[in-house]
């Protein structure tokens, strides 16, 4: 008995280890003081997630950037090229040439998350979207955001698209500070869009007591993404929910968090603040929902596993084995296609071996036919004695 005691008193440590890492990642989450940038709340805010939409939250900060050097203007008119009009939903449905202003881009974005538009002001302000996403990395980089990078500006699904709680807070924060003329833009319930109107998605913007707004997020990947920011009684606060597992979850732990932090539930610390966090990324982005390309792949992480098909992030081995898949699918595509073709062709030669049978039988019988009809008529000529044809023999039909 006591040699049983002692055996579970020396697996009881690696077990807790175990259920910690089992329910590690459910979400992720931060909440900050907007005035001071102390961190109120927070939960594996370090912790590498995919940010969905809330990249177009960087997209705007650089066309924001680009507004308050004079580089571009609110009315200058922006071409849709045709990768932008190829992009999917959620979108305006811009045609290839078809023009918006701006502005326009920059409510459509903030109101509709919409990927052309996105895609339309990436390509003005970096010429193609790829050298845009650089430039996103490289001032997410100068403003703190270590442990993000970018590959595209609508947040569409990218291995490499990675973020944290932390670094989302820091650029909603910094976005909040830097450009106080453009910030008004992300309380937008709605926009009119030649003749349209076109409303809101944010249900936290639309209508929570002193909302200020900013950007919602959605893959299959990431979860239910949600950035917000809002202001009571004189206090500002800003909220990052990574990973929920709806839609209404995600503005129920925002509100929940907001309540609380309006309530002064939450105690500041001087030491703890948005930018003396720790910069050093943990874990894998989960692969959150049972959708999507990699579902099939997805072991259920916010429900206690890892994602395995996640683990290549930081390691540079996704590229070999994506070759060495490639390779070997290649590999099976050849043998399947020759084996099919070798099939094929002796299908082929067996049909065309049957049909020569067949035309020979035919020509035979038919020779043969030709020649009993033929009979009597030779006779005749060679001065045989005429005989009657049989009349059952010689009937035509």
């Amino acid at each position: 008995m006591n040699t049983v005691k002692s055996i579970l008193f020396i697996l009881m440590p690696v077990w807790l280890v175990l259920v910690t890492d089992v329910s590690y990642g459910r979400y992720a989450a931060i909440m900050i003081d907007a005035d001071n940038g102390s961190i109120l709340h927070e939960v594996d805010a370090s912790h590498s997630w995919y940010p969905a939409s809330l990249t177009k939250l960087m997209t705007l900060y650089m066309a924001f950037d680009a507004l308050n050097a004079g580089q571009i203007h609110l009315d200058d008119t922006l071409r849709t090229s045709y990768h932008a009009s190829r992009q999917p939903n959620s979108k305006l449905g811009l045609r290839q040439g078809e023009t918006l202003t701006v502005r326009d881009a920059i409510l459509a974005i903030i109101t509709r998350s919409a990927n052309d538009a996105a895609v339309v002001l990436a390509e003005y302000l970096g010429g193609t979207e790829e050298s845009f996403a650089v430039k996103m990395t490289s001032k997410a980089h100068a403003i703190g955001m270590y442990d993000t990078h970018f590959m595209n500006a609508t947040g569409l699904p990218h291995q490499w698209q990675v973020t944290t709680s932390r670094d989302m807070a820091i650029l909603a924060w910094k976005t909040q500070r830097n450009f106080p003329n453009y910030y008004p833009y992300f309380a937008a319930h709605s926009f009119n869009y030649r003749g349209r109107e076109l409303r809101g998605i944010n249900k936290f913007t639309a209508s929570y007591p002193g909302a200020e707004g900013m950007k919602t997020g959605f893959t299959c990947g990431s979860g239910y993404n949600l950035i917000s920011s809002a202001s009571q009684n004189g206090k500002h606060l800003i909220g990052v929910i990574l990973g929920g597992i709806s839609s209404a979850e995600r503005y129920q732990l925002m509100i929940k968090m907001m309540d609380d932090g309006f309530a002064d539930k939450y105690s500041a610390s001087p030491a703890r603040n948005i930018t003396t966090i720790s910069t050093h990324s943990r874990g894998t982005p989960p692969y959150q929902l049972d959708c999507g390309k990699m579902a099939s792949r997805r072991t259920g992480y916010g429900k206690g596993d890892e994602v395995s098909s996640n683990k290549q992030l930081h390691t540079g081995k996704s590229k070999r084995v994506s070759k060495t898949r490639l390779k070997s699918n290649r590999k099976i595509v050849k043998k399947s296609g020759s084996a099919a073709k070798r099939k094929t062709l002796k299908k082929t030669k067996a049909a065309s071996k049957n049909k020569s049978k067949a035309i020979i039988k035919t020509r035979s019988s038919s020779k043969s036919k030709n020649i009993r009809k033929t009979e009597p008529t030779n006779k005749r000529k060679s001065g045989a004695k005429k005989t009657k044809p049989s009349k059952t023999r010689y009937r035509h039909s």
